[in-house]
């Protein structure tokens, strides 16, 4: 399943980096653009909750927009 989310904090490609690599501990493959603020997931939803994915970004020092 693939879910657009907004995000509010990141400045640049290590925001990015640091998203992905918390979601990629989720199991969640994903797409961070911080220009657009967008966070591009996609996962299983029989696996993950997307409260967790929510948390997991919450938890790397960012705000999803909801």
């Amino acid at each position: 399943m693939e879910k657009k989310i907004k995000v509010k904090g990141m400045h640049c490609k290590s925001c990015e980096v640091l998203i992905q690599d918390s979601l990629s501990d989720l199991g969640v493959k994903s797409k961070v653009n911080h220009k657009t603020g967008e966070v591009l997931i996609d996962f299983d939803p029989k696996k993950v909750k997307i409260e967790d994915v929510y948390k997991s970004i919450k938890e790397s020092g960012y705000e999803v927009l909801k």
